[in-house]
């Protein structure tokens, strides 16, 4: 066995037993969790982030976010963020930022005015400090992230190492939820999305890192499984998160998670030579395969269940009148919103506040495109714009940037149906900044 094979299985072993000791002694989660910050403090300083130890370490606080909010192990809800924001601030003391940045500056700059009508607006009394911030963290996590990737040079094996350290702590994720519900068929009550079969937590947030480790995992298929053993371990792991994801019964992470792998397999397409295509097609086939096996698998552990999900039936098979399960109405409240307050929006966190007013019921937004419409207005558009805009704009002379499509699906289906709360669509998108190069290997 090769020193690669015995260390990538090492990795893998400690992140399964990591989540086995977390659901036998959950008050360690807490310890992992400052454990992870303390640790990647002491390496990027010992280093002075030479070798930009700031995105490993913002890379695994994004990977171990939803296992630590769903086993207490944080002492911030928004620890996510808030690490990953840290991470790259020190690493732009250390290590800069592109002076073309420009447009990040600008968009930073642009979701002020909506924090300063949300101060005047709000009336949640002592609640408005933190009502605004877990609001807008999402947006200006993305904008430092971006601030420090924009143009900053990378080669894709170290692309794959950032995408590892994602994956190892959805591993842990993934074990300790298989622990909690051992019995999957006591617990399954109709075909919503379910938080027992989540580990107890938002099937949608599960569903979505979950969705981001099967792309981790599968995308080692291309380029990170030199050997035979490698491959089967890489191909078993993704099969495990995607069947841990599917039985969430939560679908838009599953869902972006299969559009970015599809993505990555046109795209490795289209550069390939003919013999390498030739390899292609026999992989994609055997993908294909074992994806439909694994979801025929998740059906029958399911009575069913599963395919009434995706195929938008209730649970005794009746078509649901509407995919979208009541989204919609708040999304067209927010632009509504828009419409009302064109130019400087209602400002952040009002359409929460009215939503509560409007029907008693504390229910946030999960769309962020319209939220950003609502309460940023004109501004929020413009944001955006910069946001869609800006890493095509650098793709023109990054062709090698084979992940930069699959990066921003996961940001724009992610924020679609989860809006931001948690840190990795910001990550994730400003991964697609990066200037990537092919190296030896």
């Amino acid at each position: 066995m090769l020193n690669k094979e015995k260390n990538y299985i090492i990795l893998i072993l400690l992140h399964i037993i990591l989540g086995v000791v977390v659901f036998v002694f959950p008050e360690f989660s807490l310890v992992y969790g400052i454990l992870i910050f303390l640790v990647g403090i002491f390496f990027v300083i010992k280093t002075q982030n030479r070798n930009n130890e700031v995105l490993y370490a913002a890379a695994y606080i994004v990977g171990s976010e939803v296992f630590l909010r769903m086993t207490d192990g944080v002492l911030l809800y928004e620890f996510g963020k808030y690490g990953v924001m840290i991470f790259l601030i020190i690493g732009m003391m250390y290590s800069g930022f592109s002076k073309n940045a420009l447009p990040y500056w600008v968009f930073l700059i642009l979701l002020i005015p909506g924090i300063i009508i949300a101060i005047d607006s709000l009336n949640f009394g002592s609640e408005i400090r933190n009502t605004i911030i877990f609001n807008i963290s999402g947006p200006v996590c993305l904008g430092i992230s971006s601030l420090y990737t924009f143009n900053r040079k990378i080669t894709i094996g170290e692309i794959n190492n950032l995408l590892l350290l994602i994956g190892l702590p959805i591993i842990s994720c993934a074990v300790y939820i298989t622990l909690f519900v051992p019995e999957l068929k006591q617990v399954l009550i109709g075909n919503g999305s379910n938080f027992k079969t989540s580990g107890g937590f938002g099937p949608n947030q599960v569903a979505t890192i979950l969705g981001l480790g099967m792309f981790v995992f599968f995308s080692r298929l291309f380029f990170a499984s030199s050997t035979k053993l490698l491959f089967l371990i890489n191909l078993i792991l993704g099969l495990f998160i995607t069947y841990r994801g599917l039985i969430t019964f939560s679908r838009g992470g599953m869902i972006t998670g299969l559009l970015m792998f599809l993505t990555l397999i046109v795209i490795v397409y289209y550069y390939s030579k003919n013999r390498q295509k030739l390899k292609l097609n026999y992989l994609f086939g055997f993908f294909v395969i074992a994806l439909i096996a694994i979801f025929i698998f998740s059906e029958i552990q399911t009575g069913g269940l599963l395919s009434k999900r995706y195929t938008n039936q209730d649970a005794i098979g009746r078509t649901k009148t509407t995919i979208f399960s009541g989204r919609e109405d708040i999304a067209e409240g927010e632009i509504n919103s828009f419409l009302e307050n064109p130019f400087f929006g209602i400002g952040v966190a009002k359409g929460y506040e009215l939503r509560k007013e409007q029907t008693g019921e504390l229910v946030a937004s999960h769309d962020e495109l319209t939220r950003m419409f609502a309460e940023h207005g004109l501004l929020g558009i413009l944001a955006l714009l910069i946001l869609f805009i800006t890493p095509f704009t650098l793709y023109l002379h990054n062709k090698q940037h084979i992940f930069l499509l699959c990066f921003l699906i996961f940001w724009l289906l992610s924020i679609n149906h989860s809006a931001m709360r948690t840190a990795a669509p910001g990550f994730i998108y400003s991964l697609s900044l990066l200037k990537v190069r092919f190296d030896d290997n």
